[in-house]
C-alpha cells in the first residue's frame, strides 16, 4: 500500500446473532468512514442483507469479493466466509452455529492480515461460550491473536481520546489475581505499553502510571505486601533505566481526582480495576487495542449485547472509533515518528 492509498480495514461481524452486524452496518453507513478507509467485511452477504432490512437501511451498498485480495476501493467489500444457504439468523439468541461462523470469519480475516491482503483488523464482539471449542480454546480475541501472530507478549490496551489503560492480568478469576502479579509479568507489560506508546501513538517520552493491587496501595503492608515486594521495586528499576514510570497509585483516588489526565498510559493490575473506570469515562468512544502484535487489531469495548440485538438500539460509536483508531495506528506505524 502506498501512502496515497486508503488503509484496507478488515472487519469481522463477530456473533451474527449479537449487535456486531448492526454496529458494523451503522458505522459504514457514515460516508466519512468510506472517505478514510477501504472496508472489508468478513462474514456473509446474507447477514448484511438481513440486518439492512431489520434496520431499514437502504443506502448501504456493498460489493462481494470474488477474487481474494481484490477490493473495490470506493465501496464496502464483503468476504463470504460461511455458507448462506443454511444460515439461520436469530437476533438475541446465542447458538453454536453463530459461534462457529464467528470463528470461521476470524480465522479468514487473521489469515488475510498475516498475508498482507488487509492492513488492519477490527473485530466485532464474539460470545466466548458459543465460540469456545477445540479450535478456539481461548478466553477471547486477545489470547487468540497473540498465539496466531506468535507474539511473545501482548497487552489489552483500552484507548480513547481521554485515557489509555493496559492490563497486567486479563481474563483471570478474582481469587487468582494475586498469584499472577509477578515482577516479570509487570515488566513485560510495561515494556509493551512503552513501546506501543512510542510506535503506535508517536509519544517520544511516554509517562506511565502503575496502579496498586491492594486498597490504599497496601497501606505499608497492612493490607497486602505486593506493592512493597513486587510492584514498587519494578517501578524503581524502570526509573533507574530512565523511563517515566510512577506509582503504585491507589486506583480509587487516582481516577476520582482526575490524576489519570497527567499520564500517557496507565497500567492496571486486573480487568475490572482498569475497565470499570475506563468504561465509565470513555464508554461512547472506547476501543480495545491489542498492543504488542506485529499487526494492528482493534475492537469496540462492548460485548454481543444480545438483549438489544436486532432492535436498532445499539450505538455504533465504539465500532466507528475502532475503525478510525485502526487506520490511524496503521498510518503511525508506517510514517516517521513525530513528537508529542
Amino acid at each position: 500500500m502506498t501512502q496515497t492509498q486508503k488503509p484496507r480495514i478488515g472487519i469481522t461481524l463477530g456473533d451474527y446473532n449479537g449487535v456486531g452486524p448492526e454496529v458494523v452496518i451503522k458505522a459504514l453507513s457514515d460516508n466519512r468512514v468510506l472517505n478514510l478507509v477501504t472496508p472489508v467485511i468478513y462474514g456473509a452477504a446474507k447477514v448484511i442483507s438481513f440486518y439492512k432490512k431489520v434496520l431499514n437501511i437502504d443506502e448501504l451498498n456493498y460489493s462481494q469479493v470474488r477474487n481474494k485480495g481484490q477490493y473495490a476501493i470506493k465501496s464496502i467489500n464483503v468476504v463470504n466466509c460461511y455458507g448462506d444457504d443454511t444460515l439461520e439468523i436469530n437476533p438475541g439468541k446465542a447458538s453454536k452455529e453463530g459461534g462457529k461462523a464467528a470463528l470461521i470469519a476470524l480465522n479468514q480475516a487473521s489469515t488475510d492480515l498475516k498475508e498482507g491482503l488487509i492492513d488492519a483488523l477490527v473485530t466485532a464482539p464474539i460470545d466466548k461460550h458459543t465460540i469456545h471449542s477445540e479450535e478456539f480454546p481461548f478466553k477471547g480475541h486477545t489470547e487468540f491473536l497473540t498465539q496466531f501472530f506468535q507474539a511473545q507478549e501482548s497487552l489489552m490496551f483500552m484507548i480513547s481520546d481521554k485515557l489509555r489503560v493496559g492490563l497486567v492480568t486479563e481474563h483471570v478469576p478474582v481469587k487468582d489475581i494475586a498469584s499472577f502479579i509477578t515482577k516479570e509479568k509487570i515488566e513485560a507489560k510495561l515494556k509493551v505499553m512503552d513501546q506501543s506508546l512510542r510506535k503506535d501513538f508517536g509519544i517520544v517520552k511516554p509517562k506511565i502510571a502503575v496502579l496498586a493491587l491492594n486498597p490504599h496501595a497496601g497501606d505499608n503492608g497492612l493490607l497486602g505486601s505486593e506493592e512493597d515486594q513486587i510492584i514498587r521495586p519494578v517501578i524503581n528499576e524502570q526509573k533507574n533505566k530512565g523511563r517515566l514510570v510512577y506509582g503504585p497509585f491507589p486506583a480509587d483516588g487516582f481516577f476520582a481526582a482526575g490524576t489519570y489526565l497527567k499520564y500517557d498510559g496507565i497500567l492496571a493490575m486486573y480487568h475490572d480495576q482498569g475497565l470499570v473506570p475506563f468504561k465509565s469515562i470513555a464508554f461512547e468512544d472506547g476501543v480495545n487495542f491489542t498492543a504488542g502484535l506485529p499487526v494492528v487489531r482493534t475492537s469496540p469495548d462492548h460485548g454481543t449485547g444480545y438483549a438489544i440485538a436486532g432492535k436498532n438500539q445499539a450505538n455504533e460509536g465504539c465500532l466507528r472509533e475502532a475503525i478510525y483508531q485502526a487506520a490511524e495506528i496503521f498510518r503511525q506505524r508506517n510514517e516517521p515518528s513525530t513528537e508529542k
